[in-house]
């Protein structure tokens, strides 16, 4: 019941964000959005038993997201935006709607429901450790990186490198 409750949640929750980050013009919004959606991938890798892959797909590109959206803050200046409403009423900035709120109150319970699950799994994994019939899938994985899969590791790579040379080129400043 957990895992079919987790599956739902996290595939609407990818769903759900990655059609937001197509829709939203604004790059802060898409960028959160991203984030949602990833999240949502973590938890259906949780609900497959890919434990690895899960906190893999957390560290690296949540976290990844995270400093993407500083990228964007400081590609664009970091120029806070104030609604005209706002200037109007004199009213103080607020973080969101009710929109945002819903949608971060449902990716909170996701994320929450994917971290007790790979906690579940970790108990079972050191009791199974103690008995030595648990054996640990990383070695394989890595195994079968650098041998099997090596293109799509190296094409990755230069995926990156070329991500990052374009950063610094739309970064630097503008000869006058």
């Amino acid at each position: 019941m957990f895992l079919n409750l987790l599956f739902i949640a996290s595939a609407i929750l990818t769903i759900l964000g990655a059609v937001l980050v197509l829709t939203t013009k604004n790059i802060m919004h898409s960028c959160v959005f991203l984030l949602t959606s990833l999240i949502g991938i973590a938890g259906l890798y949780a609900t497959l038993g890919a434990d690895f892959v899960a906190v893999t797909q957390v560290m690296v590109y949540v976290g990844g997201v995270v400093i993407l959206m500083l990228f964007a803050v400081m590609l664009t200046g970091g120029k806070d935006f104030v609604s005209k409403a706002q200037n109007l009423l004199g009213l103080a900035p607020t973080m969101g709607n009710a929109f945002t709120y819903v949608m971060a109150s449902f990716v909170g319970v996701v994320f929450i429901l994917t971290n007790i699950q790979l906690i579940k799994r970790l108990g079972e994994f050191s009791k199974l450790k103690n008995n030595g019939s648990f054996v640990s899938t990383v070695n394989e994985l890595g195994m079968l990186l650098v041998k099997d899969h090596i293109l799509a590791f190296e094409i990755s790579s230069v995926l990156l490198l070329g991500a990052l040379v374009g950063a610094a080129i739309i970064a630097r400043p503008r000869k006058q």
